[in-house]
């Protein structure tokens, strides 16, 4: 249908999970796309599969916790194509389930920089080239842990101030042609939700939160959550600003 058809997409995360699935749709869409993460060597093989879809992209080495970081991202977005049409902040990490009482100060100082600062770091560097062209679509990745506040208290607070960014940025573009909308995905089968890593949570307070970890509720896919992100990205969601969606069973 090529719904993202001469639109520049910048997605954070880009290397796995949903971000991966996003970028892969977003090509198939017709998207040219900036693909941030960490490691170069999985955003190459995203850039691989965009170029086969006929699409142009770029990989950014990017730790979005960092404000440098995030500026010469998207320096790099506009240097190569010129503008910024859709800024998807999917990067984020979790934190183990950890309840206040386990969550030490080094585990909650990364989680709120990787998962909260830097959307606010991604929308401040993106926003004043999306004003400049009077159109844009900033769709932001929470969480149900933000909705439900059924995960550990960093990635909640996080996933939770993401949600209140997105509603006050919605309200400052308001009527200018740029959206900011968010997607509050539940457990995906993504890295995040591994045997191995699942293994390493806080199983005290996964237990009070029993029916999102133990697996009596199906796992939606990265493509479910790709489906719901392309909704905002597009021309499809135009009349929708501040909106918050959830993706889960």
């Amino acid at each position: 249908m090529k719904r993202l058809e001469g639109k520049v997409a910048i997605v954070t995360g880009a290397n796995s999970g949903i971000g991966k699935a996003t970028a892969e749709l977003f090509a198939r869409e017709g998207a040219d796309l900036v693909l941030a993460a960490r490691r170069l060597d999985k955003l190459q093989e995203v850039e691989a599969y965009a170029a086969s879809q006929g699409v142009r992209a770029i990989s950014v080495a990017t730790d979005v916790s960092k404000p440098e970081d995030c500026h010469r991202l998207v320096e790099a977005a506009v240097e190569a194509f010129g503008r910024i049409d859709v800024l998807v902040n999917n990067a984020g990490i979790d934190d183990k389930n950890k309840s206040i009482t386990n969550c030490d100060l080094e585990l909650w100082n990364k989680v709120i920089s990787t998962d909260q600062d830097s959307v606010y770091y991604m929308m401040k560097e993106t926003l004043p080239y999306m004003e400049k062209a009077g159109k844009g679509s900033i769709v932001n990745i929470s969480s149900i842990g933000a909705t439900r506040s059924n995960a550990g208290i960093s990635y909640t607070a996080a996933k939770m101030a993401v949600i209140g960014m997105t509603k006050n940025v919605a309200i400052q573009v308001a009527g200018t042609g740029i959206r900011c909308n968010a997607v509050c995905p539940g457990p995906t089968e993504t890295p995040i939700f591994s045997p191995e890593n699942a293994a390493s949570f806080d199983k005290d307070f996964a237990r009070v939160c029993a029916r999102h970890f133990d697996g009596s509720l199906p796992r939606t896919q990265p493509e479910d959550q790709a489906n719901a992100i392309l909704f905002f990205a597009s021309d499809e969601s135009k009349a929708i600003n501040g909106e918050t969606l959830v993706v889960d069973y």
